[in-house]
């Protein structure tokens, strides 16, 4: 019989805590390219496959780590998840929220939730700019929500947690996140559809973790790094490796970024 996946979640939390710190602040989910970020984070005290905890299997796509580091940030106790699993690799829903969830178990009361996003506003964005994820489009057919858990949504990505990282980088823009299962990039015509709806990112993860970080009570803060114009905006080709490229460009900015904010919340 398959395990309620937030008992899951508990198993392996008490798995995570037993070898690392009994509790922790704060969830640190580093996306596509953002893997040499988390580098200038600090140097992790504990760091584990993300296979030795139960409920969790190795990312599948290149530029995640596939670890699970224990790090301590200022008087701050923080997880950081290098990399994530996908909706795409199809798995299901609850192993794309499964880390959340676990860090929740552990005591997480902050989760900053970041990705590799395609731009939908080339005459402001910029390949390597850092956007703060203001609200976002679900458009991934799924929700880590089942039966009748309402939850409002109105504010998922906090506001406060927003203005401190501007105090942190006053540069920073914000913008709407789309999301798509993948793992296909968006056509020209999907990307049109977006501008027309409000977006001004596209990617392939985020939202569902961002919901279920909400649904356990924690505040959370989404960063998307641009790593390619979107389809059909530039006369560029769509290639992962780009977004790893423009990952390991920004990888110090988003670091030190990351960790101001972190000591200050």
């Amino acid at each position: 019989m398959q395990n309620n996946p937030y008992e899951l979640a508990r198993e392996a939390a008490t798995a995570l805590t037993e070898r690392t710190f009994e509790k922790f602040d704060v969830a640190l989910v580093m996306g596509s390219g953002w893997v040499p970020a988390a580098d200038v984070i600090g140097e992790p005290e504990f760091e584990l496959p993300f296979t030795d905890l139960p409920g969790f299997a190795a990312p599948a796509v290149q530029g995640h780590g596939g670890k699970v580091r224990a790090v301590r940030v200022g008087d701050k106790n923080a997880l950081v998840f290098l990399g994530r699993t996908h909706l795409y690799e199809g798995r299901g829903v609850d192993p794309v929220v499964h880390g959340v969830r676990t860090a929740l178990a552990a005591g997480v009361e902050t989760v900053v939730l970041t990705n590799a996003a395609g731009g939908l506003r080339p005459e402001k964005q910029k390949i390597g700019d850092p956007v703060l994820i203001g609200d976002h489009l679900n458009l991934s057919g799924a929700n880590p929500l089942t039966g009748t858990s309402f939850l409002d949504l109105t504010e998922v990505y906090s506001k406060r947690l927003r203005t401190l990282a501007r105090s942190v980088d006053p540069e920073l823009d914000e913008g709407v996140y789309a999301a798509f299962r993948g793992p296909t990039y968006e056509t020209p015509a999907e990307i049109r559809m977006l501008q027309t709806l409000g977006a001004d990112l596209i990617g392939m993860s985020t939202v569902l973790e961002a919901i279920a970080a909400r649904e356990g009570g924690a505040e959370v803060l989404g960063i998307s790094l641009v790593t390619n114009i979107a389809a059909g905006l530039s006369d560029s080709l769509l290639d992962h490796e780009e977004v790893l490229a423009a990952g390991l460009a920004a990888a110090e900015r988003m670091g030190r970024l990351l960790v101001t904010v972190v000591e200050r919340l």
